[in-house]
């Protein structure tokens, strides 16, 4: 499958960010600060932003919270941090960003939950006045439809009407079916009244994969707005981890979505960063992106009783994550790198080859000598205690020539 096949959207800005067809799929995240705490969301968002966040979501729910935005943005700018904010609604979002201009004009898009905008007949009221706030400072809007706050009244309505129906359907067919309907009818309604097409996002979450996988086929068939992907609750550590690339992966392959974001519950005290790299990992494993280099080194078995090349693998992984931040600004394409840490004779040499830079350790029983590649080339054998710093010296000197040489040339 041709993986840089992308549905055909319009182009959406978010600040400075493209969403939409010609354009890199888009890593997002959200903070879990309270907003009203400037200080301790500014630094989050920079954290996150720096982590590799290129859009940052944050909960106004709230007049504090939304008070508390100008300043946000300010700190941001103060730090250097230029990443887009998202404001997240629910509930009150047409009184805080009627009432909140300095809100309204900070935000860079508004997150509008069709399910709670209101009751009755006042959803369409509010959700029109946060359109109207919306066209008049210029601002896109997703429209992000969430099976677990679905809009009630619609999906009784579907229910009552499948279940007249000569062979009704399944009730998750329905609840599916519904959860796509409110997002079109959503979309269609902020059209109706001003909004431009390619002001708006839509997301219709749910928390099960293979639930994802159908209601985003469904929606990417029926409209050509900008996908919005993501699991609404992934989960904690591995099975958070596990479920949001099975979730995103096929999706994304097919060429569909043009901005994710893996909602990851966090051990408690641990780095909110943790998704915003699961989500560059996807996309990286998938070739849609680069944003580091890759090491690629062997599980280990019976013959590699050493635990060499686990240690060489892990300190190079950090070693380059290290380097990156320097590497990026000095050498364009650095993040396209592929380096093997290999632990025996078995595959390490081939491996080795087809790496750009590659080192093949001795396995239990062989010559403790350890042959080095680049581009497919024996270039060295490296063996003793100095191996690891040898390697790293070679990894930072193949750097320089081949990233280093490019720049040159470009001057």
């Amino acid at each position: 499958m041709e993986l840089s096949l992308r549905r055909s959207t319009p182009t959406t800005y978010v600040g400075r960010v493209p969403l939409g067809s010609g354009h890199p799929v888009v890593v997002q995240s959200m903070t879990n600060t309270d907003t009203a705490d400037a200080a301790a969301t500014a630094a989050q968002v920079a954290e996150l932003a720096r982590a590799g966040s290129e859009i940052v979501r944050v909960t106004v729910n709230d007049p504090a919270a939304a008070r508390a935005l100008p300043e946000i943005r300010a700190r941001l700018d103060d730090l250097g941090i230029d990443v887009p904010l998202v404001g997240d609604f629910h509930y009150n979002g047409h009184k805080l960003l009627t009432e909140h201009e300095g809100a309204a004009r900070t935000l860079d898009k508004y997150r509008i939950n069709p399910g709670n905008v209101g009751p009755g007949r006042r959803r369409d009221e509010n959700f029109l006045t946060i359109v109207e706030v919306a066209k008049e400072h210029g601002k896109p809007v997703r429209i992000g439809v969430n099976w677990g706050s679905l809009d009630q009244a619609l999906l009784t309505r579907m229910m009552d009407e499948n279940a007249r129906r000569p062979q009704p359907r399944s009730a998750h067919d329905v609840l599916m079916e519904a959860m796509i309907a409110s997002a079109l009818l959503s979309a269609e309604l902020a059209e109706e009244h001003g909004l431009p097409h390619d002001r708006i996002v839509i997301s219709a979450k749910v928390s099960e994969v293979r639930d994802l996988w159908e209601v985003y086929r469904r929606l990417a068939a029926r409209c050509d707005y900008p996908l919005h992907l993501g699991l609404t609750e992934a989960g904690m550590g591995v099975k958070g981890t596990v479920a949001s690339t099975a979730a995103l992966a096929p999706l994304l392959a097919e060429g569909i979505g043009d901005t994710i974001r893996v909602s990851l519950t966090p051990d408690p005290g641990a780095p909110r960063e943790r998704e915003v790299e699961i989500a560059q990992e996807v996309l990286q494993a998938l070739g849609l992106r680069r944003f580091a280099p890759s090491v690629t080194a062997c599980p280990g078995c019976g013959r590699t009783t050493s635990t060499l090349f686990q240690e060489m693998a892990r300190d190079i992984q950090a070693y380059l994550k290290e380097r990156m931040p320097a590497w990026k600004e000095r050498y364009p394409g650095v993040e396209g790198l592929k380096v093997a840490v290999m632990g025996c004779v078995v595959n390490g040499p081939g491996e080795s080859k087809h790496a750009d830079i590659g080192i093949s350790l001795p396995g239990a029983g062989e010559s403790p000598r350890a042959p080095v590649y680049q581009d497919g080339e024996l270039v060295a054998t490296l063996q003793g205690p100095t191996l690891v710093s040898d390697f790293n010296r070679m990894l930072d000197e193949y750097v320089e020539r081949r990233f280093g040489a490019a720049v040159a040339s470009a001057d």
